[in-house]
């Protein structure tokens, strides 16, 4: 995987967030501005993996065998055997559980080095956002952008008639090519401050 090397070869940090998309990356990005926290000054980079099943190959490089940065991570929940596995194959556990992947600590392997949390969401980051903001608050977001009409008329599709607004909503976030990464920044910033899902809050609490 030359182009993960050298991915990783680039990485200049303390932390790394490890996550499955662009989408991810740029709701912990946009969660820390909220927050007014600059990820860069802080020594953080969240790299998007281009999916779960390059965890393995990020870890044996940016991890305790490769590079030894501090690392943290968000994954899906249809995901988690990858995580599991390669936290596993890299030496930081065995049956390893959910709760262990949250508080699973590299001092385990590299004795000076913080603990590192991979955090779930479920079932993913849109479904997430969703119930966080709720539907009034998608559809408000929907109209700001100009994309009601467009999500009424999709909900009228054959496909979609049954389904839950939240379902449909999922859906049609991934309808478009940049949409899930256009709207992860869009509902990251129309979050109560009390509505932010956990697992978004754990992986920046923890870098």
């Amino acid at each position: 995987m030359e182009g993960i090397r050298e991915l990783a070869a680039e990485v200049d940090a303390r932390a790394v967030v490890l996550v499955e998309g662009a989408s991810d990356r740029v709701a912990l990005e946009t969660l820390a501005a909220r927050r007014g926290r600059d990820l860069d000054a802080d020594g953080v980079r969240v790299v998007a993996m281009g999916g779960a099943t390059n965890i393995g190959h990020f870890l044996d490089q940016l991890g305790p065998a490769g590079r030894g940065l501090r690392l943290a991570g968000l994954y899906d929940e249809a995901e988690e055997g990858f995580f599991r596995r390669g936290l596993e194959r890299c030496g930081l556990g065995a049956d390893l559980s959910r709760a262990d992947l949250a508080a699973l600590g590299f001092h385990v392997c590299v004795a000076d080095l913080a603990a590192l949390g991979f955090h779930v969401c479920v079932a993913d980051l849109e479904e997430e956002l969703i119930r966080a903001v709720g539907v009034a608050g998608v559809r408000a977001v929907l109209a700001a952008e100009g994309e009601l009409r467009s999500f009424d008329l999709f909900q009228r599709q054959p496909a979609q008639r049954g389904r839950a607004v939240e379902a449909q909503l999922r859906r049609f976030l991934g309808t478009r090519s940049g949409r899930k990464s256009a709207y992860a920044r869009l509902l990251v910033a129309a979050l109560a401050p009390d509505r932010v899902p956990r697992s978004l809050d754990a992986v920046l609490a923890g870098v």
